[in-house]
């Protein structure tokens, strides 16, 4: 790893012996509280996270998804806390519409974030469940100046939301978003914190909270009912991997598109993209080329694991990812289709935070609404905003995607983990919808293959690409390496607004236990710790 700083920021890394990075700075100081409390990196991962619901409600609630990996000091645990859809729901409920809602109850499987973190606490937390809350409770009872960037994609957000009364009224008062630097206080969210805390989740899934979901539902049409929730569960669950140059990059395994970031460096691995500069044309271009043929599948074959037509190895193999590769034209852009892995044999908007301890404990954790503030949906008196990962569904019964009751979407949110020689190297992840399989890529591209530093890996221009295959490119890339790439076909459209190209976090572990951190500029956070 290098110090090089080439790209324009306002940041340095964080050098500690216990992190906390996230998007928002009061929730990472509500981390680092645990911290100093004698907690663990688990401990003020859920912390930050139960933070976080408060202080970026528009990218996350008490009624969103989440998943993790955990470095225990000895090996990787993945949960996949992701809900499922209501018993009620089938192709048959949606059978007038073209595609599935996009808000209201109709777009909101079980929220899975409470489970979480009642899940994490229990197996690896060393703090009572209540302390960690506290920070959240405070910001929620007392209120919290809201940040910079948080304001700006909160105003953005109104326009999706006038049909939604429930939504005016707990995020905007005075009739409008707040505005940075004013005070926002949702004393309705810290009744629910509390009834969770003092419950260890039991509230949300089965109690008081779970019966005030239901009857809001019931009242206005949607399908959840008690039994949907009291049957939620969180999955512990083996993380998938993918070697590269030596390191692993480890992923949760379907329902989330984690394994697009692992079949592009599989495929990336046969095209030696170290031999040109970083940032090049010929860099760029393979890099997008693999992507490409690793979204093709995902799309194509990624769902519930129950579901799935391919196994999770066959999309892995190493013949089928070497003969993806072999239709990379270092020359020309092509627009692939999804492949047959099954010929080979088997053998946007979210939070995203990762925590690390001086006993070896590492957290990368992933939450999210899916789309800013979710559904639309506010649970009245409660301050609990409902996800709408159900709208990430297919209404096509050919497509192992397709609605069924009690089954897991199709997901965006994805925490990684690099490992190299079975040794924890990097905890990490890029939130943002589509972006964070590339992103993730991305990164690891930078840090394994050209040496640069979290913070210097986070700070260079992205490109992101759409599931229409449009390529973006971010301020910073050479205007003779796009217009390169434009003659070699890629379909380069309009730039992109900032929070299109994702927010990464990194905790690197350097060999002499030392952490290195890096937080995106992007967004409002930073890397704190001592």
């Amino acid at each position: 790893m290098n110090w090089n700083f080439p790209y324009p920021s306002q940041r340095m890394p964080l050098l500690a012996s216990n992190v906390v990075a996230t998007s928002q700075p009061l929730a990472a100081q509500a981390g680092v509280e645990m911290l100093r409390k004698g907690g663990n990196a688990v401990d003020a991962a859920l912390a930050t996270a139960i933070a976080l619901t408060v202080v970026e409600p528009n990218m996350n609630g008490i009624g969103s998804d989440a998943f993790a990996i955990v470095w225990d000091g000895k090996q990787l645990h993945g949960l996949n806390a992701s809900g499922r859809a209501p018993q009620a729901w089938n192709v048959e409920r949606f059978a007038r519409r073209d595609a599935m809602p996009l808000f209201g109850w109709d777009a909101v499987t079980v929220p899975g974030a409470v489970s979480a973190w009642a899940a994490l606490s229990a197996r690896f937390g060393k703090l009572p469940f209540m302390d960690l809350f506290v920070p959240a409770l405070l910001y929620a009872e007392k209120g919290f100046p809201v940040s910079l960037i948080v304001a700006e994609n909160w105003a953005a957000q109104v326009d999706k939301y006038t049909d939604s009364q429930d939504f005016a009224k707990a995020f905007l008062p005075n009739g409008r978003a707040p505005r940075a630097g004013e005070m926002f206080k949702f004393p309705e969210q810290a009744y629910s914190l509390s009834m969770i805390a003092a419950s260890k989740g039991e509230a949300f899934y089965r109690g008081e909270l779970a019966k005030g979901i239901v009857a809001h539902s019931q009242s206005q049409g949607g399908a959840i009912t008690l039994a949907d929730l009291a049957e939620h569960r969180a999955d512990w669950v083996e993380p998938i991997a993918q070697n590269y140059h030596g390191h692993s990059l480890h992923e949760i395994p379907p329902n989330g598109q984690g394994i697009a970031a692992l079949m592009m460096l599989g495929i990336l691995a046969h095209c030696d993209v170290k031999r040109f500069s970083l940032d090049s044309a010929d860099c760029v271009h393979l890099q997008l080329e693999a992507m490409k043929l690793a979204f093709a599948d995902t799309y194509r074959y990624v769902a519930d694991g129950s579901a799935m037509e391919v196994d999770v190895k066959q999309m892995l193999a190493p013949d089928y990812l070497a003969s993806r590769a072999k239709l990379i034209d270092p020359a020309h852009a092509q627009f692939p289709s999804w492949g047959s892995p099954r010929d080979i044999p088997a053998g946007s908007e979210t939070v995203y935070l990762t925590t690390a301890d001086a006993g070896g404990m590492m957290v990368s954790y992933i939450q999210s609404n899916y789309m800013g503030f979710g559904a639309g949906v506010i649970v009245p008196g409660t301050g609990i905003s409902l996800q709408n990962r159900g709208s990430a569904f297919s209404l096509d019964p050919r497509h192992p995607n397709c609605v069924a009751p009690r089954k897991r979407p199709f997901h965006t949110i994805i925490p990684g983990f690099l490992t190299a020689n079975a040794a924890p190297v990097m905890s990490f992840g890029v939130m943002g919808g589509v972006m964070q399989a590339q992103g993730q890529a991305q990164m690891v591209v930078r840090v394994v293959d050209y040496q640069q530093n979290p913070q210097a890996a986070s700070d260079a221009p992205r490109w992101y690409l759409d599931p229409m295959q449009q390529l973006y490119f971010e301020t910073g890339f050479g205007r003779n390496v796009i217009e390169a790439l434009t003659r070699r076909g890629h379909r380069v459209a309009d730039q992109q607004p900032m929070f299109s190209y994702g927010g990464a976090q990194l905790i690197y572990c350097m060999e002499n236990g030392v952490y290195a951190a890096g937080s995106d500029h992007r967004k409002d956070g930073h890397a704190i710790g001592f």
